[in-house]
């Protein structure tokens, strides 16, 4: 199981990592260039950003802490259940935007990382 956890603790960070400088300069550095949003819209938008950011933040500290310690299968169970949401979430959002839904990283990067979640319960 340990083996399964380190890979998507260390996927996680990865996500962490384009998330916040690959995708800053894709989604959040123009949307903060925006002057046609009104304020509120694009600083709440910012704010879902970071809330982003940290989410990510905590499932990689949380797969690490996991496969540290004693793996706690309702804990994995409710991580991978959250990434698989959050691919799923992601290629919706694709799709109502017209954009193919593996366009957008977070698609695959959270479903590998729910797979791996999940294969640390199954072995």
């Amino acid at each position: 199981m340990s083996l399964f956890l380190w890979t998507a603790a260390g996927l996680a960070g990865v996500t962490f990592v384009i998330h916040v400088f690959a995708g800053g300069k894709v989604a959040a550095r123009p949307l903060l260039a925006d002057a046609s949003l009104p304020p509120e819209s694009k600083w709440l938008n910012y704010y879902c950003w970071h809330i982003t950011s940290v989410m990510i933040a905590f499932v990689c500290a949380a797969f690490i802490w996991l496969g540290a310690s004693h793996p706690q299968p309702p804990m994995v169970i409710l991580l991978s259940s959250l990434t698989a949401s959050l691919s799923l979430l992601s290629a919706g959002v694709a799709l109502k935007g017209g954009v193919h839904p593996l366009r957008l990283p977070s698609t695959t990067l959270f479903a590998a990382i729910s797979a791996l979640g999940w294969a640390a319960l199954f072995t």
